[in-house]
């Protein structure tokens, strides 16, 4: 993998993890997404399809360099999560940088779609972290805490994105990898809690009418800064700082 923005380099592992390390230690939230070159962020309603080796480098430093690993019940279900589960070279990389030895995953939900048994919940190796608001049924915020889960309510009626943020990081949970959906990006976005934009574009023409990275709610055009451009094989890895 080469960097061709701001410089021109090859990269070592190091090279990467410094650059995608999580930046500041009050807060740091990273959102990732693959893309085809024309928008696309799924094929049949998902992700897997077109993702690339080098993508697949990039999420994996997301998931490792991170406290927690946030992400919408709707993705959630259909890619199927189950928890991080690292492998030798992931569990060395959060011991060389000061981290647990496994990130949980924090589940953000209205209630309506995810049930007390999704293996999000049950199948994770340390509890998840369920964000919901107070609209949600009693009995389902209890069936999730009787689960497992870390229940945390932000918001009355909608989940508060600002809430639901501080209440990760007063976990000691300050660097966040958001693995989407696009609705949960939107809602990011227009709650100006998002610091760091990471894009695959992956060498893939989709077509049709899969969505786009964020979609959802309508914010004022956001301004965002290009800091690093890697590519490999076709793949173009941007990296962006959103202003806030």
């Amino acid at each position: 993998m080469r960097e061709i923005f701001p410089g021109a380099r090859d990269l070592t592992n190091a090279d990467l993890e410094a650059l995608y390390a999580y930046r500041a230690p009050e807060k740091w939230l990273a959102v990732n997404f693959v893309s085809s070159a024309d928008g696309a962020v799924t094929v049949d309603g998902r992700s897997a399809s077109l993702s690339t080796p080098a993508d697949r480098v990039i999420y994996r430093l997301g998931n490792d360099l991170a406290d927690v690993v946030l992400v919408g019940a709707g993705t959630a279900l259909l890619e199927g999560f189950k928890g991080m589960r690292p492998d030798e070279h992931s569990a060395d990389r959060r011991r060389r940088h000061g981290l647990a030895p496994i990130a949980p995953v924090a589940v953000v939900t209205g209630g309506g779609s995810l049930r007390p048994d999704a293996p999000v919940i049950t199948e994770a190796l340390v509890p998840t972290i369920v964000i919901t608001h107070a609209g949600t049924d009693p009995d389902l915020r209890a069936g999730w805490a009787a689960a497992g889960a870390d229940v945390v309510v932000a918001g009355s009626a909608a989940v508060d994105f600002g809430e639901a943020v501080s209440a990760l990081a007063a976990r000691g949970l300050t660097r966040i990898d958001c693995e989407g959906g696009p609705r949960l990006f939107a809602s990011l976005l227009a709650a100006d809690v998002v610091d760091e934009f990471r894009l695959t574009v992956a060498p893939f023409l989709i077509a049709g009418d899969a969505p786009r990275p964020a979609a959802g709610d309508v914010i004022d055009p956001a301004r965002i800064e290009l800091v690093s451009v890697l590519e490999d094989e076709g793949s173009l890895m941007l990296r962006y700082l959103v202003r806030h």
